[in-house]
């Protein structure tokens, strides 16, 4: 059994970073895709909480811009070598969409701490965050090293 979870460890250490990649390209380029196509069931949250904040951009252009934006942070999470990138432009969008939890909280909050459908759907964001900072931690060679005491043992 050792050596069926040590070659099964080993396969998904393989595909760990690869499959991250993959994940959020196809997160953030198909949710930005489905903004271009005007098919976001998100949309009416943007455009609500566009109106609260920068309502003095036109809306079209500005779920465009939104779009695109997404977009690119999928094309660059898939390209190694492009992680840092990525994670600037990851920064100021988790801003963004964290907003309507605190600017809309008609939209994102059933009661106090019990968050509506679009609620749940920003918090996951949470674990974006995290798979983000755990990729580039990892591709950067910053991850946690493995000690001799942790190497599983050879089969």
């Amino acid at each position: 059994m050792a050596s069926f979870e040590t070659r099964a460890l080993k396969f998904l250490a393989k595909i760990c970073i690869p499959l991250a990649r993959f994940s959020f390209f196809v997160v953030y380029f198909g949710f930005g895709l489905l903004k271009v196509l005007n098919l976001s069931p998100a949309e009416g949250l943007v455009h609500e909480l566009w109106s609260q904040t920068v309502s003095f951009i036109p809306f079209h252009g500005f779920i465009l811009f939104f779009a695109l934006y997404e977009m690119a942070i999928g094309v660059a999470f898939i390209f190694p070598g492009l992680e840092r990138l990525a994670l600037y432009l990851l920064l100021p969008h988790m801003i963004t969409t964290f907003g309507p939890l605190v600017l809309l909280p008609e939209y994102t909050w059933k009661a106090f701490l019990v968050p509506t459908l679009a609620g749940h759907y920003i918090i996951k964001n949470l674990i974006l965050i995290a798979l983000g900072i755990a990729l580039a931690a990892y591709v950067g060679n910053f991850g946690p090293k493995e000690s001799a005491s942790q190497k599983p043992a050879s089969s």
